[in-house]
Formats: structure tokens, sequence, C-alpha cells
């Protein structure tokens, strides 16, 4: 059984990732040609080192001391599931909250986890009084596929730092 809580700041260590397999082997993504979104051929394999798994730790560190939200899902006591969301407002009259990370371990996907972290970081945006959630994601099918049928649309407003940072993710929203 999947039990789901938050995680406090002192059990952040990449020791708490070591039951947590991020693989993910990726062979279409989505691209913007002329103004349209296509599928292209662009195959890699998506895996985390130790020094990915020591920056998400910091990050995630960050993300609970300036006040946001780190939300996990856990089989037998291992992590399998987790969602972050910072807590300052961008976007203007959008009202957004930038949701900077779900991950489902590889030999969890396809149960659920994924929707139950989206649903109650949702909550937990519009509590903050977030319209929105914004997230830059992945631009990988199965990814976008994910977001689409969690009601996500193109981003009205682009955050740029995201952009920059990752030029081919792609920037979507979702009304809280």
């Amino acid at each position: 059984m999947i039990q789901y809580r938050n995680l406090n700041p002192d059990e952040l260590c990449p020791d708490l990732f070591k039951h947590f397999h991020r693989h993910q082997v990726v062979t279409k993504c989505w691209r913007k040609e002329n103004e349209k979104w296509v599928i292209k051929d662009a195959p890699f394999v998506d895996d985390w080192t130790e020094t990915d798994y020591q920056i998400l730790v910091s990050c995630l560190k960050n993300t609970l001391a300036s006040g946001g939200f780190v939300h996990a899902a856990f089989n037998n006591q291992m992590l399998k599931g987790f969602v972050s969301v910072e807590s300052a407002l961008f976007g203007g009259e959008q009202k957004y909250l930038d949701l900077t990370s779900i991950h489902i371990s590889e030999d969890m996907r396809g149960l659920g986890i994924g929707k139950e972290l989206f649903l109650s970081a949702k909550k937990w945006a519009k509590e903050q009084g977030a319209a929105k959630l914004y997230i830059s994601a992945h631009s990988s099918v199965e990814s976008q596929a994910f977001y689409r049928k969690m009601g996500c649309v193109e981003a009205m407003v682009y955050n740029r730092q995201h952009v920059e940072a990752e030029p081919y993710d792609c920037q979507l929203e979702c009304v809280l």
C-alpha cells in the first residue's frame, strides 16, 4: 500500500533516494516548429547520477526553507515518488506557483502515484492563493501525455528563467 506524506528537511539526504529509480528511456519528444507542436525522434536515456541526487536534495531543502511544498509517496517505507512546489507567486494575473518537480520511480510508474502527487500539489497551491500551477516539463511524449491527462495546457505566460535553463521543455499551466 502506498503511503503519502510531506517530507521535512531533516530526512532529505541522498540515502532517501537509494530505492528510487529515475531511469527513463525516451524515444520521441514534442518540439515547437513554426509555432506548431510536432513529435520528433529524440532518443536518449534519462538517468540520474549521484551528483544529480545531491543537487536534487539541495533544491528540495531550499524549497522547504522558503516555505514550499515537498510531498512524497512511499512503498514499504521506500521513497517511490515525490512532488515539489515553490512558494512564490509569479505571472501577474495568472497567479502561478511553480511545480518544480514530480518524479515517480521507474518500478512504480503507471500505478496512479503521479496522479495522487499532482493532486496534492494542486490542493496545496490553491491553499496558498495560487490560481494555476506552472510546469516546465520534459518534452518526452510520455511526460506530456501525463500532464495533458491532468488537464494541463500550454502556459499563457512563459517563465523566461525556465525557458533559458531548459529550452526544449514544454511550458504548461494547470488551473486549480
